[in-house]
C-alpha cells in the first residue's frame, strides 16, 4: 500500500509539472498578443509564437561556440536557471509537503536566488564578437578616457544583475514572509492549512500590502520593463543573453514562461491558500491568477519607460518599507 501511495505521488508530481509547463509556454504569447499588441493597436504575433514556436525554431538552429573564458559553464547556465524554476514548482506541489525542508520558504527563496545569480554569471562569462571589437567605452579618434577601465558590454549587464540580486528582489521575498509571520510556520503545508481555517491572507491589511509588493517583485524578478535594467543601454541585443543561440536560447524562452507561471503559483499558495492540485478545480484558479499577473505586467511594461537606477532604487526602497510594514502588522495582529 505504501509503495502504491508513493507511486501515485510521483505520477501526480510529474503530471503537475507537465501541465504547468504547458500552461507556462502560452503566457509570454498572451502578453505579446493580447496586451502589447492591443495597446499598440496591431494584430500581434500568434499566442504560440513566443513560448512554443520560438523554442522549437531555435532548437533546430546550428550551435556555435561562444567567446567565453568558460564556454561549458556559460552554455549550462540557462539549463541551471530552468532547473531551479522547475524545482521551485516541484517543491510547492502537495506531494512534497511531507518533505518539509524542501517545501519551505527558505528552499524556494534559495532556488530563486540561484536563478538570479545565473544572470550575473551570464554577463561575466560572455565576451561576444561585438564586445571584442567594440569594448565600452570605445577608443575613437578625439575621445580620451583617462583612468577609465575598458570593459566588455556584457560586464555592464553583469554589474546590473548583481545590483538586482543585492536589493532588487527584496520586495518579492519580503512579501513571502508576511504569510510566514502570520501563520507562524516556514512550511507551505502549514501556511495553506492556516488560511483554510482563518481565510486567505489577501483579505487582510498586511496581505493587501504584501500582495502589492509581490507584484512589484514579480516584474523585477522577470526582468520586465520598467525594471529590466540588466539590459544595459549600450547593449545591441539582450545583455547577458547576447551569445546564446540555438538550443541554449530555446531553454531561455522555456524558462521565462515557466517562471511566469511559477511566481503566479507562489502567489496563489501564499495569499489565497489554495494547494496546487491539477486534478481538481484548483488549477483553474492558478490559470486565472497567472493570466491576471501576465495582463497587469503587460500593461505596466507598455505604459512605463525603462527605469534607470535613479528611478529603480527609490521604487525598491519604498516597496521594501511597505514589506517591512506588512510584516510588522502581521506580528502585531
Amino acid at each position: 500500500m505504501a509503495d502504491i501511495t508513493i507511486l501515485y505521488s510521483i505520477i501526480g508530481a510529474i503530471v503537475t509539472l507537465l501541465v504547468c509547463f504547458i500552461i507556462g509556454t502560452f503566457l509570454p504569447g498572451v502578453e505579446k498578443k493580447y496586451v502589447h499588441a492591443r495597446i499598440q493597436q496591431r494584430i500581434g504575433p500568434p499566442v504560440t509564437s513566443v513560448g512554443i514556436m520560438a523554442p522549437i525554431k531555435f532548437a533546430f538552429k546550428d550551435s556555435l561556440e561562444p567567446h567565453s573564458p568558460a564556454p561549458g559553464v556559460y552554455k549550462c547556465l540557462p539549463l541551471i536557471s530552468f532547473l531551479c524554476v522547475l524545482l521551485v514548482l516541484l517543491f510547492i506541489t502537495p506531494q512534497m509537503y511531507s518533505a518539509e525542508l524542501l517545501s519551505s520558504v527558505i528552499a524556494i527563496i534559495g532556488l530563486l536566488k540561484v536563478e538570479e545569480i545565473a544572470y550575473v554569471l551570464m554577463g561575466s562569462l560572455s565576451k561576444s564578437v561585438m564586445s571584442l571589437s567594440m569594448r565600452f567605452p570605445d577608443l575613437v579618434k578625439g575621445a580620451s578616457h583617462t583612468d577609465v577601465v575598458r570593459s566588455h558590454i556584457e560586464d555592464i549587464s553583469s554589474k546590473r544583475s548583481l545590483r538586482m540580486i543585492s536589493y532588487g528582489s527584496f520586495p518579492l521575498y519580503l512579501s513571502l514572509f508576511v504569510p510566514v509571520v502570520c501563520s507562524g510556520s516556514l512550511y507551505i503545508g502549514d501556511i495553506i492549512k492556516y488560511q483554510q481555517v482563518h481565510g486567505p491572507f489577501i483579505f487582510t491589511t498586511q496581505g493587501i500590502l504584501a500582495a502589492f509588493i509581490f507584484f512589484i517583485g514579480y516584474v523585477i524578478v522577470l526582468n520586465e520593463s520598467p525594471f529590466n535594467i540588466i539590459e544595459a543601454e549600450a547593449d545591441v541585443i539582450q545583455g547577458p543573453y547576447m551569445e546564446y543561440i540555438a538550443k541554449y536560447r530555446s531553454v531561455i524562452y522555456l524558462a521565462k514562461g515557466l517562471l511566469m507561471f511559477t511566481l503566479a503559483a507562489l502567489f496563489t499558495i501564499f495569499f489565497l491558500g489554495i494547494p496546487l492540485n491539477i486534478f481538481s478545480w484548483n488549477i483553474l484558479v492558478y490559470i486565472i491568477v497567472a493570466l491576471l499577473f501576465t495582463l497587469f505586467m503587460g500593461i505596466l511594461s507598455a505604459f512605463t519607460p525603462v527605469f534607470t537606477n535613479r528611478q529603480f532604487l527609490p521604487v525598491v526602497i519604498v516597496s521594501t518599507l511597505i514589506g517591512v510594514l506588512a510584516i510588522v502588522i502581521g506580528i502585531l495582529i
